[in-house]
């Protein structure tokens, strides 16, 4: 039997229609995706061990892009460095991260999650170039494109809050909240 969140509608007025194919399997991407975004968040701010080791981390005092964006050396580099370790880049990093992991996870928001992502990664893809492995495209485009794809879908309405986030009134009245 099919739950209210594994069925679409096509104008979230709350009418029922049937199952999309591969709405799972969307719900599982959204989730995985979710934390892609959400995992270096969190370590970057707590310092878990994993690619940020204990006592290094942003409640430690160390800036979560200070080392990364001075070891760019590519095309954009001068402006990624100038940018690396101030306060205002590390909260929007750390936040946009953490607010596009979560929105994912949950369903909601997910064209915002779009563009916080396209932001993001955008920003990332281009502190990369040009790229070392493939002369165009690396997982931050490809993270990219997935969110994009995943807000288009509406496959927050699949396992997640979706539905019930389009039918609160200052979402309902501002679609692109959606």
């Amino acid at each position: 039997m099919n739950t209210v969140q594994e069925q679409t509608n096509d104008n979230h007025t709350g009418a029922e229609t049937r199952p999309r194919p591969g709405a799972r399997s969307l719900a599982v991407l959204r989730i995985v995706l979710g934390a892609v975004f959400l995992w270096p968040a969190l370590d970057k701010t707590l310092g878990l061990g994993y690619g940020t080791p204990a006592g290094q981390a942003w409640f430690d005092g160390v800036s979560p892009t200070a080392g990364y964006l001075a070891s760019r050396d590519g095309t954009f580099s001068e402006l990624f460095q100038s940018m690396g370790g101030q306060a205002w880049v590390d909260a929007l990093f750390i936040g946009g991260m953490a607010a596009v992991g979560t929105a994912l996870i949950l369903g909601v928001g997910m064209r915002l999650a779009a563009v916080g992502s396209v932001c993001l990664m955008g920003m990332l893809y281009l502190s990369a170039w040009p790229l070392q492995n493939n002369p165009v495209v690396d997982e931050h485009l490809v993270y990219v494109v997935l969110a994009v794809a995943l807000a288009a879908t509406n496959a927050g309405d699949s396992w997640g809050l979706g539905q019930r986030w389009a039918r609160l009134s200052p979402i309902r009245s501002q679609a692109w909240l959606r």
